[in-house]
């Protein structure tokens, strides 16, 4: 038995949990989630309780107990907490700003990117150079997350671009620091 899978999922108060043709419906103050359940891999209530269980014991469910398990939970944590990611823009001139329900970066290109959130997705800027990325679906958050990263991922030479909160780049020696001093060439 899988060790993730066989763990009971809480339903705290005030979220509402509906199981009905092989999907599993979730409500709750931060949003409405639905999960596609796998037809070997049943998913029961019992007194604000949510069980996973396999129906089968064949290699793919038993490698997908956990997972589903896992994934439920994290819907009922959306629908409760929230999920968010923050990215740091670094570079000089680089900058974010929020317009027309808009992210507008402005990343060394000739143009604004502009990056219009999906419904559900929550994106805020403060001080042009920090993005919040927040909402109930942990996987689209993650998602939107790195499409804005994406947009001009960090320079392994100079480090600018757009990373996430915390993320350490390992800036490249330049050509200068490999060949040795300029002058020292040829004697």
């Amino acid at each position: 038995m899988s060790k993730i899978g066989k763990k009971s999922i809480i339903v705290p108060e005030g979220v509402e949990a509906k199981i009905e043709r092989g999907k599993v419906f979730v409500w709750g103050p931060k949003g409405k989630l639905e999960l596609k359940i796998p037809r070997k891999i049943k998913v029961e209530e019992k007194e604000n309780q949510l069980l996973v269980t396999r129906i089968t014991e064949e290699k793919k469910t038993r490698a997908s107990h956990g997972a589903i398990r896992q994934l439920v939970a994290n819907a009922i944590r959306g629908v409760t907490e929230g999920w968010e990611k923050k990215l740091e823009v670094v570079g000089t001139g680089y900058r974010a700003a929020i317009e027309d329900n808009q992210l507008v970066l402005l990343v060394g290109f000739s143009h604004q990117l502009k990056i219009k959130p999906p419904e559900g997705i929550k994106i805020d800027v403060e001080d042009q150079k920090q993005i919040k990325v927040s909402g109930a679906d942990k996987a689209l958050v993650g998602q939107v997350a790195a499409q804005i990263r994406r947009a001009r991922p960090p320079d392994s030479y100079k480090g600018k671009g757009i990373r996430y909160a915390g993320e350490e780049v390992k800036l490249k020696p330049g050509k200068a620091a490999k060949g040795g001093v300029a002058g020292e060439v040829g004697k």
